[in-house]
């Protein structure tokens, strides 16, 4: 029988850990030290308007009253980033709602507004680009966004 070995208990019960497995929550813990709330929020914002534009464009995968959880979220935390990534957050932002507008008819949520019955209809309005939108002629950004490739 070839079962995986557990190794011993720790001092605590726990099992010890071998130098790999070590080595992995020193490099963990180095990053946790060094990492700035600032760079989570960055990512964390970029991964659900990854996941925003995935559930409007994504046949397979399309959620649109997820798609305006989404959308709320990052202009709930977009004025919390730092100015760069921030203009960045915004323009991608504007892209994800054209598109979001688009699958419901030519209405984009609006700030405030609550969600409709069965989440897919927002409140009326027109779509409008995210405040501070920066004009299209600006050099390509080095933050990845939907749509960007």
């Amino acid at each position: 029988m070839n079962e995986p070995e557990t190794p011993p208990p720790g001092p605590e019960g726990e099992p010890e850990l071998s130098a790999e497995q070590a080595e992995m929550l020193r490099q963990m813990e180095e990053e946790m030290r060094q990492i700035r709330v600032q760079d989570l929020l960055a990512q964390s914002v970029v991964s659900i308007l990854n996941l925003a534009y995935r559930r409007i464009v994504k046949e397979d995968e399309r959620d649109l009253a997820q798609a305006r959880v989404g959308i709320d979220a990052i202009r709930a935390t977009v004025d919390l980033l730092e100015p760069e990534p921030q203009r960045e957050v915004k323009n991608a932002l504007s892209q994800v709602q054209m598109l979001y507008a688009q699958q419901t008819g030519g209405a984009a949520p609006e700030e405030g507004s609550p969600p409709a019955a069965g989440g897919d209809a927002p409140g009326g309005g027109t779509p409008r680009p995210a405040e501070g939108a920066e004009p299209a002629q600006k050099a390509p950004s080095r933050l990845w966004t939907p749509g960007s490739g």
